[in-house]
């Protein structure tokens, strides 16, 4: 999947090292999300666990081109948000 980034323009760095997320997490979430479902003005938002073991929540939007997406943000899933993602995924397994 070809990913690009939201560039933050104060840093010059993609917005997801503001929040402590690579790129290679970004990639893991996206190849095999948990949960992917739709946001606000055509976003979408993918939940799924990294390969390092983070669960990361990531803002994206299709690219019109095929197995293309532009990530805007994402961020790691902690606290009330993992717990009720952690709930969800144990009721779609039974």
């Amino acid at each position: 999947m070809k990913i690009r980034f939201y560039i933050d323009t104060e840093t010059g760095q993609p917005h997801i090292y503001n929040h402590g997320v690579r790129e290679d997490e970004v990639e893991d979430v996206l190849g095999k999300p948990g949960e992917d479902r739709p946001g606000r003005e055509g976003s979408r938002v993918a939940i799924g666990k990294t390969n390092s073991g983070r669960y990361i929540r990531v803002i994206y939007v299709p690219d019109p081109i095929p197995e293309s997406a532009f990530v805007i943000t994402a961020y790691e899933l902690i606290g009330k948000p993992l717990k009720a993602y952690r709930r969800r995924r144990r009721r779609k397994t039974k």
